[in-house]
């Protein structure tokens, strides 16, 4: 997994906690993410170093307006991703998990084209 790919899926991941139960901590992205609280406490630390994050005196981790921005552009593409993917048949679970792989690779142009023409099929 590359670097990008990995800040990608943590700070996609910490938006879909917060998104969910409206505060995000440590063991939050463990359990998620099903790694051990040590290796997520070393990466939080980092991506507050890179300033990807925030951690309050309670331990509960925000998105800065940097992480943010990679977050909800990775959501938006794993959902769209995966819903052009259900619109050709394929079942709801291999569609979410191809579209976790898709989303880091595939170039801004091409997701931008992909977008546009599954939002104009959508309104046929």
């Amino acid at each position: 997994m590359s670097k990008t790919e990995t800040i990608e899926n943590y700070l996609e991941t910490i938006y879909m906690i917060k998104l969910k139960k409206g505060s995000v901590r440590s063991i939050d992205i463990s359990v998620e993410m099903g790694y051990s609280k040590p290796t997520i406490s070393v990466t939080v630390k980092r991506y507050r170093e890179e300033g990807y994050i925030t951690i309050d005196n309670d331990g509960y981790i925000s998105l800065t307006e940097k992480g943010l921005e990679i977050a909800e552009s990775t959501y938006e593409r794993h959902n769209v991703i995966a819903n052009i993917l259900m619109a050709l048949g394929v079942d709801e679970e291999t569609a979410f998990n191809d579209s976790c792989k898709i989303e880091h690779c595939i170039s801004e142009k091409s997701f931008q084209a992909m977008k546009a023409h599954f939002n104009q099929m959508k309104k046929k």
